[in-house]
């Protein structure tokens, strides 16, 4: 897993791809024989001086470098009772758990179980109420049998993908609190699941258990490893299909993890710069699918785009625009696919400044979690490798701050397609950055543009914090985007591009204002991105402001990444 490091300045030229490439060194190795391309601007001396300054006054935090999860993974076909290790979970349904006159389990699986263990699954099920509701789990330490303990995690009705996530998640969890080691995962009611449908749900269980045992300790001063180092998943069928599936889970974890440190990085340590660092260490890691460039505020000036170097203007941190391009190993391309995301690596509001107890300055951070979800997915593609499909993962990366440089309300930008905004408020930046990201990522030929932005308040007041708001005219990629979150177990909801509420865009000196108030916001800000994109192009929005977050486990959720790699993957067959 590559952490995040933090580095005073970040202008490489040109660099070799080896994996041992470090973009905290205070040097460039050049190297005629390069793998991948690094531009960067020639502009960085004076940039540099600010840009240390900076970083040396924002307290000294380092992050530690973590390991990621190391779990092995092994379908078997198993008697349950045979089974040694430390823990053995069996995930049941309200129905499972329905039992005859004499209070004896009518499931075939959970009979032979408690038989076994001499009465005391039902014993332990009754007295605790456990009825199999998901979310309610029970453990047992059982001495002087093969399984140090035994669990019941309830998996509600079940059928769903999130259920058998959350059957992981569970376990993993009890792994924890009992510094398991060895466990194995089976449903009561495998038989029942379409033999077409147990390797995803295989693929399900296991997402569940990497993402469970994930903990963001980079900034702790004291953290455990995790204990669990193997899983056996038993009863779904073996053979090269189901490992492919766990194979997958465990390279679509990887970019979901990814996902998860870059929105939970402070604004103190992932600066645009150093998310820049991000994108090469992807592109070096996976260099013979990747290419990559940064484009500094020089070259992005050249292509005149204005919208997105005045978000960045008040900042000493200087803008950094990232683009990745994969191309797949065959090097036969049949669809070009681009990734937008928004990547305000802090977002004060400008002088439209955050306050009140609603606004969430605190959680600013959070503000990139488009770009983190773009390039979780680019690193899990990197690893994947798939066919027919070339994609452009794009970041146009800034700090929306307050300085004498910065936007002021009223000010009129240009955008690099020539149309001109009023800013009339600066806290509605990232559909500025945006405007300019998706007039790129036209430019390079993608027939289907998806971009993803935690973009407005309005969109987690009309869909609470789970549910992203998708807008896009094409009901055939809204179609494409549902089935992605489907099968990644992630909630979309469309919502519509009310063309009438365009009127309050308009402008008296400028092409458009950049907000249109209260009333439809996430609506507005949807039709505001719509004007910078090609007609000829299949382009989708998705506001993820409130799913990027998870406030009750207060960290990040790595939202986006797992459907983006299902999309893709299903463009590249």
């Amino acid at each position: 897993m590559a952490s995040i490091r933090v580095a005073s300045t970040s202008f490489t030229l040109r660099a070799s791809a080896s994996p041992s490439s470090s973009f905290s060194s205070s040097y460039c190795n050049f190297s005629a024989s390069v793998f991948t391309k690094f531009e960067f601007g020639l502009s960085w001396r004076g940039k540099r001086m600010a840009h240390s300054i900076t970083r040396a006054a924002l307290g000294l935090t380092e992050p530690k470098q973590i390991d990621p999860p190391k779990i092995a993974f092994s379908a078997k076909e198993i008697d349950l009772v045979e089974w040694k290790g430390d823990i053995l979970a069996v995930g049941v349904t309200e129905k499972d758990m329905e039992r005859d006159e004499n209070s004896a389990f009518k499931n075939v699986i959970l009979q032979k179980l408690d038989l076994h263990l001499g009465g005391l699954l039902s014993e332990a099920s009754s007295e605790e109420d456990f009825t199999g509701k998901a979310g309610q789990s029970t453990v047992l330490r059982l001495p002087g049998v093969g399984s140090k303990r035994v669990g019941l995690i309830g998996l509600g009705g079940a059928s769903a993908r999130t259920a058998y996530r959350s059957l992981g998640e569970s376990v993993a969890a009890a792994a924890k609190s009992s510094r398991g080691i060895n466990v194995a995962i089976t449903l009561a009611s495998s038989e029942g699941i379409a033999a077409e449908l147990k390797p995803s749900t295989a693929s399900a269980i296991a997402t569940g258990a990497i993402l469970g045992t994930f903990d963001d300790n980079r900034f702790k001063s004291e953290s455990k490893k995790p204990s669990l180092q193997s899983i056996d998943i038993l009863g779904l069928g073996i053979g090269p299909e189901i490992e492919k599936k766990l194979k997958y889970a465990e390279d679509v974890c990887s970019g979901i993890i990814l996902g998860k440190e870059l929105v939970n990085a402070p604004a103190n340590v992932l600066t645009p710069g150093v998310l820049a660092e991000e994108a090469t260490r992807i592109a070096s890691d996976h260099s013979d699918v990747f290419t990559v460039k940064i484009l500094d505020e020089e070259q992005c000036k050249e292509l005149k785009m204005g919208s997105f170097l005045a978000v960045g203007a008040a900042s000493c941190n200087p803008p950094h625009f990232i683009h990745l391009c994969y191309k797949p190993p065959g090097g036969t391309v049949r669809t070009k696919l681009a990734l937008v995301g928004k990547g305000l690596t802090f977002d004060c509001g400008g002088y439209n400044i955050k306050t009140g107890p609603g606004s969430m300055i605190e959680l600013m951070k959070f503000d990139m979690g488009g770009s983190a979800a773009v390039l979780g997915a680019a690193k899990s593609l990197g690893k994947i490798k798939p066919d027919g499909v070339e994609v452009h993962f794009i970041v146009a990366a800034c700090e929306n701050m307050i300085s004498g440089t910065g936007m002021r309300p009223g000010d009129i930008l240009t955008a690099s397609n020539g149309k001109t905004i009023e800013v009339n408020n600066t806290d509605a930046e990232g559909r500025l950055t945006l405007a300019d990201a998706l007039v790129y990522a036209c430019t390079q030929g993608a027939e289907k543009i998806v971009d993803l932005a935690t973009l407005t308040g309005a969109c987690i007041v009309a869909l609470g914090p789970s549910i992203a708001g998708v807008f896009t005219p094409s009901d055939d990629l809204a179609e494409e985007m549902s089935r992605a979150s489907e099968n990644s177990g992630e909630k979309l909801w469309r919502l519509p591009l009310e063309e009438t509420y365009w009127e309050s865009m308009k402008s008296g000196v400028a092409d458009m204002v950049n907000t249109g108030g209260r009333q439809g916001g996430s609506i507005t800000a949807a039709l505001f991105l719509k004007q910078f994109v090609d007609e000829k192009v299949q382009w989708m929005h998705i506001d993820m402001a409130g799913p990027v977050w998870n406030d009750k486990k207060k960290s990040a959720t790595g939202f986006g990444v797992s459907t983006l790699v299902e999309w893709v993957i299903k463009n590249s067959s």
